[in-house]
């Protein structure tokens, strides 16, 4: 297998990783899992926010392959226009599509992808610059403004998404996955791109420092709430919590430096392990289901929870059953890729989607 077949195959692994951990905190959402103190529960939660970081951080990933290889370095406003097409049918689709799933994450995809547009050729240390001014610009878009605003947070609706201001603020401010600062993620894919993924002491060098960082800023946060919640009047307890948090909502940067190490760790783990174990059945099984991630994912929403619909499942389940749930769509992922890539060379929505945007 060639160094590219071999990065290739890691990534396409840990898209399907990440498309698995979205569908096991999806389907926890849909079926009203309510939060308890077991174990299975806790390892669940972990995805939550993270799963999704790193599907977005893949996507800056291909996007700096595509414009870093020699063919498209010579015609990179080509490669722009390409990014803005994609973009442009993403946030179409996703805008279609948010009725139906309210935490979808295309329409916010299509604008990451504008911003990415406009980065595409900026210097690895500029791209980190703009990672850390757009976490930046949320703290202070937070402290400007009313982050709850638009929410009904016992129902996860948000009232006035369909009006102007509304679709504005949610977007770019306090939706489930807004500009500021999730964009960071993608920009964050592009600059790894850049990067010798397959050299053992760069493996090493981010395996020890996002491992270091993730440790220390998640204990550090636990030890805080440990510290200081317990002494706070009542009604403060929730959102000092939440201040002492790396949870995805509100996306502080406590979050965004979390979840860009354990999707980092991830990646990392899943290249490397395509470099041992290439021709692992498993392995090449995992990476079909990474070439049909936009398939599945869309399929997750409509098939999926559209069947638990039907077994009147949405609401009042364990997380037992939840689980059980998403594992059995994983599985069927699993098989379904293996079938349809044995005929074709692309998923059904992967060669739309190609197609849309050539």
């Amino acid at each position: 297998m060639t160094v590219m077949m071999t990065r290739l195959v890691g990534i396409d692994v840990a898209r399907a990783l990440a498309l698995f951990g979205m569908i096991i905190v999806n389907f926890k959402l849909v079926m009203g899992v309510k939060e308890d103190d077991s174990a299975l529960y806790f390892i669940t939660s972990l995805l939550e926010g993270r799963a999704s970081a790193l599907f977005v951080i893949l996507a800056g990933v291909g996007l700096g392959f595509m414009a870093n290889s020699s063919e498209q370095r010579q015609r990179i406003s080509f490669v722009r226009w390409q990014i803005c097409k994609r973009a442009i049918a993403l946030f179409l689709i996703g805008l279609a599509y948010s009725p139906i799933w309210p935490a979808d994450i295309l329409r916010f995809y299509g604008l990451y992808f504008l911003i990415a547009a406009c980065v595409i050729t900026f210097s690895n240390r500029a791209l980190l610059w703009i990672c850390a001014g757009l976490v930046i610009n949320f703290v202070l878009l937070l402290s400007l403004f009313n982050y709850d605003q638009g929410w009904n947070w016992d129902s996860l609706v948000y009232k006035d998404m369909w009006s102007a201001q509304g679709m504005f603020r949610h977007l770019f401010f306090n939706g489930f996955h807004p500009v500021f600062p999730w964009a960071a993620f993608l920009v964050f894919g592009i600059w790894l791109a850049r990067q010798p993924l397959l050299e053992k002491s760069f493996q090493y060098a981010v395996c020890k420092w996002a491992l270091m960082i993730f440790v220390v800023t998640e204990t550090t946060l636990w030890l805080l709430r440990n510290w200081l919640v317990p002494d706070v009047v009542n009604n403060e307890v929730g959102e000092l919590g939440v201040l002492l948090s790396s949870q995805m909502m509100p996306p502080l940067p406590t979050y965004m430096v979390s979840a860009s190490c354990s999707a980092a760790l991830v990646l990392i783990a899943c290249i490397w392990i395509a470099q041992k174990w290439y021709q692992n059945s498993v392995l090449k099984r995992l990476a079909q289901v990474g070439k049909l991630s936009l398939t599945f994912y869309v399929a997750h929403v409509l098939i999926g929870m559209g069947i638990l619909e039907e077994l009147n499942m949405l609401g009042g389940q364990t997380t037992e059953t939840a689980l059980f749930c998403a594992a059995i769509f994983c599985l069927m992922a699993i098989l379904v890729s293996a079938i349809w890539l044995a005929k074709y060379k692309a998923g059904p929505l992967e060669t739309v989607f190609r197609v849309l945007t050539r």
